[in-house]
């Protein structure tokens, strides 16, 4: 039986355990042009909180008794679609669950021997990204110019400060860890 995680109630305040329902489903089978996924690593990512409220905002909120998604890498353990191979890895945005089928049009093969493949769900996924491009296509430092990072116990903050060091810029980092 695959196992699936549902947003059951909305949360208030912080999430706990009983906002979610843990069920079991029929294992799903692979159609023509179809992949086979198996969950490998699932991101939990502090946008999803907002997500889990029924309110207005940049991302849809989740529906109740309907699947958490967030990014995924997955292993595809069959495979009716020429594009992608048994014992492929992939980067999506996909259910919570164990097993799931998919056409394969949003999904980004990732190379598992590269680097852990817990990497393309951080530095390599869209945290990663996020803080790159924030910063090398928005804010553009220079060398030797300071730069401080409002958020940098966060983990795109985090980043940025890296990079910020890498690019030669003096890194001032505002944050509070919990």
């Amino acid at each position: 039986m695959n196992k699936v995680i549902l947003l059951d109630k909305r949360p208030l305040g912080k999430p706990v355990i009983n906002n979610f329902k843990f069920i079991e489903e029929k294992n799903p089978v692979a159609a023509d042009g179809q992949v086979l996924l198996k969950t490998l690593y699932v991101s939990v990512d502090p946008y999803l909180r907002g997500r889990m409220s029924n309110v207005k905002s940049y991302v849809p909120s989740f529906k109740l008794n309907e699947p958490i998604q967030s990014g995924i890498i997955a292993e595809v353990i069959e495979s009716r679609n020429p594009v992608y191979k048994v014992g492929d890895f992939v980067s999506a945005r996909l259910d919570w669950k164990e097993l799931q089928v998919s056409d394969g049009k949003d999904l980004i093969k990732v190379d598992g021997n590269a680097v852990n493949l817990s990497a393309y769900l951080g530095i390599l996924g869209m945290t990663g990204l996020t803080a790159y491009l924030g910063l090398t296509e928005i804010a553009k430092p220079k060398a030797g110019e300071t730069l401080v990072v409002s958020g940098a116990a966060g983990a795109v903050g985090s980043i940025v400060g890296q990079i910020g060091k890498i690019l030669g810029c003096r890194v001032i980092g505002i944050g509070k860890v919990n």
